[in-house]
């Protein structure tokens, strides 16, 4: 991967981060126990002025390799 990339990356998550504390501190709470395949992960956006809308996923193994290769790039 290009570096100049992993540096935005790097960049772009340390403001999330700053921006967002309690869903960082929320994410590593749930994420530093694992998370078994089979958990279902449900998210919710409500845009303003319109009904909140709600999916979910039911976790897969896959979806576990892609969570560890992300930890990784951090």
């Amino acid at each position: 991967m290009n570096p100049a990339a992993l540096f935005k990356i790097n960049q772009a998550m340390s403001q999330f981060e700053g921006t967002h504390p309690k869903f960082v501190a929320f994410l590593n709470d749930v994420f530093s126990s694992g998370i078994p395949e089979g958990s279902v992960v449900e998210i919710s956006v409500t845009k303003p002025g319109m009904e909140k809308v709600t999916t979910n996923i039911k976790v897969q193994q896959s979806d576990l390799e892609l969570i560890n290769i992300l930890k990784d790039l951090k």
